[in-house]
């Protein structure tokens, strides 16, 4: 069955009014399948929902995903709206199927869900301007303000030790080890790099364990394209791709969005003397992000934000090598060397970090009160 007759297969499956009038696939999302599905309706016009299969070689247990997305989405709406804010276009809306579930299944048995559709807002894949980028800061830390007292040990954990970088520098190591590809051969340098910083695999994990961050509701996925950008205002207005909100560390979140939208290159820039960390792009977001918190961080969580971004740049670049030598299972790929071009890009980061770290740490220093 093409596409097109499956998701009209699942339309079927939702409570939807009006005729259908088009489909069609939508945004850049590395994992799960999205389309733009209108509908015309008499005296409303057209009216666009948000349809996903979920990728359920990921996402094991669809049915726990939806149910962290239904109650932090329920908990956001209640604080937005006491904030005297539009839960329709701050906060993802789920929409039920005819049986109640906020998902439901096609004749595969693969899992779909549907959101209300937010208009006048667009998600950008690199930074544009700065005042995006700082947008996107106080944005995703107006997220962690909002949810500073939601019970994140409550969550169920979407995928296990998805930030736990020491747990996956093992799956390294052992996937190293099998080359079951034959890849490891062309890649030495970049699997020596690795090797060589187990510490940075290990930093955040320790912290935690000895009390030094506390355990928060995580986004976990904190690139600029999981905001949506008011088109009119150009303010970050909602937080969207919620599939790994769960419980997690606030400088994983931090680190994310620098690895992401600080960098002066695209994630699959194979000119690695064009990739390096903006100092000023660095402290444009870390100004928003703790502005947007609103002192609801510890001190400790504050000072170990670079130590974020750095953790974060190198898990990243370890899990598309990873990818790259277990056949490029996890990640979508345009070519046979995608991730590890991927790779690259984020050790070249990593380095450069590592070139500037006094220099990051002043700039948190700065904004620390």
């Amino acid at each position: 069955m093409n596409n097109h007759l499956k998701v009209k297969e699942v339309i079927n499956q939702f409570d939807f009014s009006g005729e259908l009038f088009t489909i069609e696939p939508f945004g850049s999302g590395h994992i799960n399948d999205t389309y733009l599905v209108k509908f015309k309706i008499k005296h409303m016009g057209i009216v666009p929902v948000i349809l996903q299969r979920m990728n359920t070689k990921i996402f094991i247990n669809p049915e726990q995903l939806m149910e962290n997305i239904l109650n932090v989405t329920a908990f956001l709406r209640k604080k937005i709206i006491e904030n005297g804010g539009d839960p329709e276009r701050e906060t993802l809306t789920v929409i039920l199927a005819k049986d109640g579930k906020p998902y439901c299944k096609d004749s595969d048995g693969d899992y779909w869900r549907a959101y209300h559709f937010i208009v006048g807002a667009t998600g950008y894949d690199e930074v544009r301007t700065e005042e995006e980028f700082y947008q996107s800061g106080l944005a995703f830390g107006k997220f962690q303000n909002l949810l500073s007292d939601y019970p994140a040990s409550t969550l169920h954990e979407t995928i296990a030790d998805f930030h736990n970088t020491k747990a996956r520098f093992e799956v390294f190591k052992t996937a190293v080890e099998e080359d079951k590809m034959h890849r490891a051969k062309d890649v030495q340098d970049e699997i020596q790099f690795i090797l060589q910083r187990e510490d940075i695999a290990n930093i955040l994990t320790e912290m935690q364990e000895n009390g030094e961050l506390p355990l928060r509701v995580t986004h976990n996925d904190t690139k600029l394209n999981n905001i949506l950008i008011d088109d009119k205002t150009h303010e970050g207005i909602c937080i969207i791709d919620l599939d790994t909100v769960m419980p997690g560390l606030v400088v994983n979140d931090f680190g994310d969005s620098i690895r992401f939208g600080a960098s002066t290159a695209l994630e699959d820039e194979k000119d690695l003397s064009k990739v390096e960390c903006d100092m000023h792009l660095f402290e444009i977001y870390t100004k928003g992000f703790l502005e947007g918190c609103q002192g609801k961080l510890t001190l400790s969580e504050i000072k170990a934000l670079p130590i974020g971004a750095k953790v974060m740049t190198f898990e990243c670049g370890m899990r598309f090598l990873t990818d790259y030598l277990q056949g490029d299972t996890y990640f979508k790929i345009q070519y046979p060397t995608h991730n590890l071009v991927r790779c690259r890009t984020q050790l070249k980061l990593v380095s450069d970090m590592e070139k500037k770290w006094d220099q990051m740490n002043e700039i948190v220093a700065k904004y620390t009160n």
